[in-house]
């Protein structure tokens, strides 16, 4: 053999090699890749189911009724209101005797005029005997007679401390817990005429007792 064939021999033996050693590598790779097992899908995660203390909602709070002892209280103290109010209504009426049931039958009603064009209204409430409403400016008064020394008719609003006073020649209002006097020389048409047949006898001064 000449040197030119070896050389050729040789260099077919040097590229032979290589592919024969792939080819082998080849399917042990496959082999490895088949040989591994696929990998598991993970189960998804399961929600735990709530409770049964969750599922049962909170009942609603309720007002609580009242005790036994708050409830008798609430009650005695709207009787006693109630009693307040009667008492209160029935005690003017209780208080009229018949000296100021006869007093009352002179007291002079409709509207009187008085100083600075003022006026004072008296009127007298037939539902109750012996009391009359007496207005003036913004206000009203539930008034009862009164006796005096004097023979004056005397008409009191106890619960507001305000007289009205009236005598022959005028009548007068009066604040009686101030000690003033609120309006003056007040007269219905019954004192003027009097004033003025008074005044004609030349008797003016007997009218101012």
């Amino acid at each position: 053999m000449s040197n030119a064939d070896l050389f050729r021999w040789s260099f077919c033996l040097m590229i032979a090699g290589p592919v024969a050693a792939g080819a082998q590598t080849a399917p042990a790779k496959a082999a490895s890749t088949t040989a591994t097992a696929p990998t598991q899908a993970k189960a998804p995660g399961r929600v735990a189911p709530p409770s049964a203390a969750a599922k049962t909602k909170a009942p609603a709070a309720t007002v609580a009724p009242k005790t036994g002892a708050a409830a008798v209280s609430a009650s005695r103290q709207a009787l006693q209101s109630q009693a307040k109010g009667l008492a209160l209504a029935t005690e003017v009426t209780e208080t009229i005797n018949a000296s100021q049931l006869e007093i009352s039958d002179r007291v002079l009603t409709g509207t009187a005029r008085c100083e600075l064009s003022q006026t004072v209204d008296v009127e007298r409430l037939d539902d109750k005997p012996g009391h009359f409403r007496v207005r003036f400016n913004r206000g009203s008064y539930l008034m009862t007679p009164e006796e005096t020394s004097t023979g004056a008719v005397r008409l009191v609003d106890r619960q507001l401390q305000v007289v009205w006073l009236q005598i022959p020649a005028k009548s007068m209002m009066m604040d009686q817990a101030a000690g003033r006097r609120m309006v003056d020389s007040c007269q219905h048409a019954e004192q003027r005429i009097a004033v003025d047949a008074a005044a004609a006898a030349g008797q003016s001064s007997l009218l101012n007792r």
